[in-house]
């Protein structure tokens, strides 16, 4: 690597904003860029954004990124990209133009479509082949409706003259001037169209969900060039080396290295993914088997739960309830109580994932009494996110026969102290937290700079992750399993409530 070559750009396109990160060769954020994403939400369960700002404003802030911090171009080793999962667009591939909405992940319109699927017997087959359970989350569905619901995208996408991708081929497409449309294998493992044993389209799939293979794009690892940027767009070429969905990257970045090593990621909702090592783990409690990241011949697999409510349920409290004006506040209100008061919240506002995957459920609150207050429900909202993690670690650990001896986080609910803390303590291992919580955007640059030499190997990446604070337990045993009884029981609340 020449010795001008100093860092390596990362595109992190997340679902409510686009960030544009540096990192140097230390591992180090140099500086980032971000830029908030318009939430659309034309009917109840519908979420959507514009393919269009997404790309404006991911290119946006990487050019300013570069223009604030007087980078040349050419100090730029690779690009890394990460992103939001399973959140689907179709486009022209003449003329680039969307033909619909971005189907964002969170969108329930298909849920109806799962179900037939589902009394059609299909879910074990299509779990067998793509890792997946059964659910509106992923891309397929989505991907059906636009074909199905959009005046001739259908009979278009079989003369292949549309392109259909998540996020991360959309934005290579842009980047390359149409010229390269492509995917890697942890992105398409989240379409539940990829076979994640055979990595490839499975003809069965596309099949029981009625997509042409003609609208689907190349499939890569996710180290490895892709191609180059239009030089028209940062003024001189940067090759785009490294992709990965968002969970997997943050898996990476937070040196997930060595099977049986979990991570969380706490931001609009959480994720946990376990390396399950070179063979997928099958699921018996409602998790997914899905790619953890392909790296030459060898890719890693992964077991992940996730919890569709996250640090969304703070925004809701700032948004839509007016107890807080900002987000780090809630730390402030709910430490204002010592303990919930007996209040549970769950935050099923898009149904909850898993390990229930039950798209019926809605967010309930439980236990309140004329003394319940502010500080009540703002803790009860934090202890949320907790409670959610752990129904997923026991579902992991069942599945894999795995005790993990520590949870290494990330994400911006993860500065939370109030929040590590009974997280630890409701787990029972020690929570780490790492010095970089950009593990999402870390995670892409790394496998960026893996496929261009600017790190040699994994070791070199290893050696540089530091932890900034472990969080311990502490709690009572019994006071602990007062807690997870009284949440289980609001659990069954909103599993109950069928409108």
């Amino acid at each position: 690597m020449s010795s001008n070559v100093n860092y390596i750009l990362t595109f992190d396109q997340g679902t409510t904003s686009s960030r544009a990160v540096l990192i140097d060769q230390k591992g180090q954020i140099v500086d980032m860029v971000q830029e908030e994403l318009t939430q659309y939400f034309p009917q109840p369960g519908w979420v959507e954004h514009d393919p269009l700002e997404i790309w404006n404003t991911q290119l946006e802030v990487a050019r300013k990124l570069l223009r604030k911090n007087k980078i040349n171009v050419k100090e730029i080793a690779g690009l890394g990209i990460t992103n939001q999962r399973e959140t689907t667009i179709v486009w022209d591939r003449s003329s680039g133009i969307p033909l619909y909405r971005a189907i964002v992940w969170q969108d329930r319109r298909t849920s109806e479509h799962c179900g037939k699927l589902k009394s059609a017997g299909l879910t074990a087959g299509i779990r067998e082949r793509s890792g997946l359970v059964l659910d509106a989350y992923f891309s397929a569905t989505k991907l059906a409706w636009i074909l199905d619901n959009v005046p001739e995208v259908r009979s278009r996408a079989i003369h292949g003259e549309l392109a259909f991708g998540n996020v991360d081929s959309w934005l290579i497409w842009n980047l390359t001037g149409g010229k390269v449309h492509a995917t890697d294998v942890t992105n398409a493992s989240r379409t539940m169209l990829f076979n994640i044993n055979k990595l490839n389209w499975d003809n069965k799939l596309l099949e029981i969900f009625d997509v042409p293979r003609a609208i689907l794009p190349e499939v890569k690892s996710s180290s490895e060039v892709y191609g180059q940027t239009d030089p028209s767009l940062f003024g001189s070429p940067i090759t785009i080396c490294g992709v990965a969905g968002d969970q997997q990257a943050a898996l990476f970045g937070g040196c997930c290295l060595r099977k049986g090593m979990v991570k969380n990621t706490y931001g609009t909702g959480c994720f946990m993914v376990m390396n399950t090592g070179h063979k997928p783990v099958y699921s018996q409690h409602n998790l997914l088997s899905t790619i953890g990241w392909s790296l030459g011949d060898s890719t890693i697999y992964a077991l992940e739960g996730s919890v569709f409510t996250g640090g969304s349920v703070v925004q809701w409290l700032r948004d839509g309830l007016g107890l807080i004006k900002d987000s780090f506040e809630v730390e402030t209100l709910a430490g204002e109580v010592a303990y919930n008061g007996g209040v549970y919240f769950v935050p099923a506002f898009t149904g909850l994932g898993a390990p229930h995957w039950d798209q019926y459920a809605r967010g309930t609150i439980a236990g309140l009494t004329r003394g319940s207050t502010a500080g009540h429900l703002a803790r009860a909202a934090l202890e949320a996110i907790a409670f959610q993690t752990y129904d997923v670690l026991e579902a992991m650990k069942a599945d894999s026969g795995i005790e993990p001896i520590e949870l290494r986080v990330d994400g911006g609910a993860a500065v939370n102290n109030l929040l590590m803390q009974f997280q630890a303590d409701i787990l029972g291992i020690k929570v780490v937290r790492p010095r970089i919580l950009e593990s999402t955007a870390i995670g892409a640059g790394y496998l960026a700079g893996l496929a261009v030499k600017f790190w040699k190997d994994i070791e070199e990446i290893q050696a540089n992750w530091q932890a900034e604070r472990s969080f311990m337990p502490g709690m009572d045993e019994k006071h602990r399993a007062s807690l997870l009884k009284g949440w289980k029981e609001a659990v069954k609340c909103a599993r109950s409530f069928y409108p």
